[in-house]
Order: structure tokens, then C-alpha cells, then sequence
């Protein structure tokens, strides 16, 4: 397993439409175990292999609620208060080849963000639910009904198939906006 770097705009190959998926094989095992390192090493929910310069149609989302049945973890990263926090418990998932049907006539806005838009948050609104449709490694269809924070990191995260970045469902002024608060904090690093 291993970290590979995340595509940040304006890299170009964010643009790319993503190829579905042929083999299922042990290679696929590989890039699939490297998103999840790459998206929990980067503390993000969501990862398309687009943002690891693949151009396949794979997610890996982990929307790590926090997990009741743990000890709570005592925690002195903020400023050196200590307090202590509920681990996060992983429930990661892998979507191959992901089509939406049947996206909700209703809608929600939630504040999303991006890790290849780095710093960068945005209310974005979604259909509020969707009918998804992906195969697993092994290549087996599931078929589910999404809602809430998963509905929302689904689409978001099949954005990336098809070269969309979440800021692009924004005004031209607000995204004009980000990208210049996009600069500002590269520049300060």
C-alpha cells in the first residue's frame, strides 16, 4: 500500500472523463487499498482515482462516523488544550463503474469541499437522494438508495468521473472567488 499524490487544480487531468472499469483484477486491489491510505492519510471522505491520476471509474468513500461503542480518545492537537473525542469508526466503501438513477426531484445543500480544491469550502446542492447502481472488486451489481451526506458524496465524488470539480456547480463569481482564496493560501505556504 502506499500514499500517491493528489491532482490539485489546475492540474489538467482533473478534466479527464474516466474509462469504466474491464478487469477486475489484483491491480485494481492495488489502486483501490492506495485511494483509502491516500483519502485517510489527507483526513477526506471521498476519493475518485482521477485524483490520484487514474483515469478509472473508482471511488472509495468512508464517511467515518463517529463511533459510539469506542473509548473516548483524549486529544491535545488544538493549541494544546486537552479534551478528549469520539474515534472515528471506518466503514469504508468502494463503488466500481457507479451510474445515478433516479435522482430526487428535491434537494439539499451541504457545505462541501475537495482534496484537489485544498482549503476551499462551498454550499453546493444535490439532489437530496439517488438511486446508485456500481460493482465491488470482485465485480458483483449492488444497488442501493443513498440519502443525506452519502447522496451528496456520491455525486460529488462521480463528479471527478466525469472532469467536474464541485466548484463548478457554483456562480462564476463565487468559484472566481475560491480560485483566487486557492492561490492566496499556496502562496502563503
Amino acid at each position: 500500500m502506499a500514499i500517491r499524490e493528489i491532482l490539485e487544480v489546475p492540474d489538467s487531468r482533473l478534466k479527464t472523463v474516466s474509462t469504466p472499469v474491464e478487469k477486475f483484477d489484483d491491480e485494481l486491489k492495488v489502486l483501490v487499498e492506495d485511494m483509502f491510505e491516500t483519502m485517510y492519510d489527507a483526513n477526506g471522505i471521498g476519493l475518485a482515482a482521477i485524483q490520484v491520476g487514474v483515469p478509472l471509474r473508482v471511488l472509495v468513500i468512508d464517511l467515518q462516523p463517529e463511533d459510539p461503542d469506542a473509548e473516548p480518545e483524549e486529544c491535545t492537537a488544538h493549541g494544546g488544550h486537552s479534551h478528549t473525542h469520539q474515534p472515528l469508526k471506518k466503514e469504508p466503501r468502494i463503488f466500481i463503474n457507479p451510474e445515478i438513477l433516479d435522482p430526487a426531484d428535491e434537494f439539499n445543500v451541504y457545505q462541501e469541499g475537495c482534496l484537489s480544491v485544498p482549503d476551499i469550502y462551498a454550499d453546493v446542492e444535490r439532489p437530496k437522494t439517488c438511486r446508485v447502481r456500481w460493482k465491488d472488486l470482485e465485480g458483483t451489481v449492488h444497488l442501493e438508495e443513498m440519502e443525506g451526506l452519502m447522496a451528496t458524496c456520491i455525486q460529488h465524488e462521480m463528479d471527478h468521473l466525469e472532469g467536474i470539480l464541485f466548484i463548478e456547480h457554483l456562480s462564476r463569481l463565487k468559484r472566481n472567488m475560491a480560485l483566487k482564496k486557492l492561490e492566496k493560501l499556496r502562496k502563503a505556504a
